[in-house]
């Protein structure tokens, strides 16, 4: 029987010295292997088991819910969002109206990278969204992403290094293990109709699109909200408002990065 892993979280109630060590005693006396683990939100604790048996992890389960100062909150097949809550010591933040909204400020940038990596190691058509403010780190998050996850990355329309409004793709450009990178700002307000035409027939491939400023790309376009399969909020600090206010139907002053 092969070996599977399982996250088991658990929130202390009351700590004390020697608590830790208690339940990995007990996790060594039942032959399960701690692979990771961390702390991931205030008074919790996340592990990465392997065992062979899940049998023995529901019971471990049963006993940890005997100890009055901790209550197991997750036991469960580790999730993306699990790995990466062990790994950085914190969930990602969702929208409490959107479960397929993720919240990131500046100083999550490490995370925000590491999780577009594991979205884009995924094989076959994604539409994903970035919102956020001007010189936030969008962009640049979304190249590192792509190095991360050992896909090749293509600007369809961009301003990072100067405007980028393309027209055609050359032939090493069109393959799956691209991450295409669409500005809805410059796509929709400076693109010409043979760039539209390219933009549709990029968005039909089977890759990873990553589209910055959705809002504005829905609002110009046929596409809607329901198209995308996951919106990333990227903030300087966890209050920012992001805003469209400077962008009319004609022509963006809003300084695109």
């Amino acid at each position: 029987m092969s070996s599977r892993e399982w996250y088991l979280e658990y929130q202390i109630h009351k700590n004390r010295p020697g608590l830790l060590g208690d339940i990995a005693s007990v996790l060594g006396m039942m032959k399960i292997n701690i692979i990771t683990i961390n702390g991931v939100d205030h008074r919790r604790r996340g592990m990465l088991l392997q065992t062979e048996a899940k049998e023995k992890v529901e019971a471990l389960s049963r006993l940890l819910n005997n100890v009055d100062k901790v209550t197991v909150t997750a036991l469960r097949p580790p999730t993306i969002l699990d790995r990466l809550a062990i790994r950085h010591g914190h969930y990602i933040e969702r929208d409490t109206g959107s479960q397929r909204t993720f919240r990131f400020v500046r100083n999550e940038l490490g995370l925000l990278v590491d999780f577009m990596a594991e979205l884009f190691k995924r094989p076959g058509h994604q539409l994903i969204g970035i919102r956020g403010m001007p010189r936030v780190g969008k962009t640049e998050s979304i190249v590192a992403a792509s190095v991360c996850a050992s896909k090749r990355w293509t600007f369809v329309s961009s301003t990072l290094l100067r405007q980028t409004v393309r027209h055609q793709l050359a032939d090493d450009e069109l393959s799956d293990e691209h991450v295409y990178i669409i500005d809805g700002i410059v796509t929709t307000m400076r693109g010409s109709e043979k760039h539209q035409m390219l933009v549709r027939e990029v968005l039909r491939n089977s890759a990873t699109k990553v589209i910055e400023h959705p809002d504005i790309f829905v609002r110009e376009t046929e596409y809607t909200m329901e198209d995308f399969d996951c919106i990333i909020e990227l903030r300087s600090h966890p209050n920012e408002e992001i805003t469209y206010e400077t962008v009319n139907a004609g022509y963006s002053s809003f300084d695109i990065s």
